[in-house]
């Protein structure tokens, strides 16, 4: 599976983003879809999961209430909308895949357990 993920970029604490990510050589549909982040001299975390269906969503309590994931199956891409962003929200953030998503947002699974990641994307917030 490969996915492609765009929409980062520098911008002012207040500010909104919003994140793409493509996926291909798989079922779309079959899959969970998520988006982690990681900050410099930290460890990657979750910020937020989808269900396949769409129905089911679990967010990072630092993110709760400000981003908001969603997914479009029959475009093959979920996306991460980003508003009131904070300069902690500074980190290169990654789209994965993989069954057990879930398990990673209830905390059962770390991070290191996801198999199928895409490319970064650098999100800068300025203060």
């Amino acid at each position: 599976v490969q996915l492609q993920a765009s929409g980062g970029g520098l911008v002012q604490a207040g500010g909104s983003l919003r994140l793409s990510c493509t996926a291909s050589g798989r079922t779309f549909s079959s899959y969970e879809m998520g988006w982690f982040r990681q900050a410099p001299g930290k460890e990657r975390e979750f910020v937020a999961i989808i269900s396949r269906g769409g129905s089911t969503t679990y967010y990072a309590d630092s993110v709760k209430g400000r981003f908001t994931i969603s997914r479009d199956n029959a475009k093959n891409t979920v996306y991460l909308q980003m508003n009131s962003l904070k300069p902690e929200d500074t980190a290169v953030y990654y789209c994965a895949t993989d069954s057990l998503l879930t398990r990673v947002a209830l905390g059962a699974r770390g991070a290191s357990s996801v198999n199928y990641w895409g490319k970064g994307t650098q999100v800068t917030v300025s203060s």
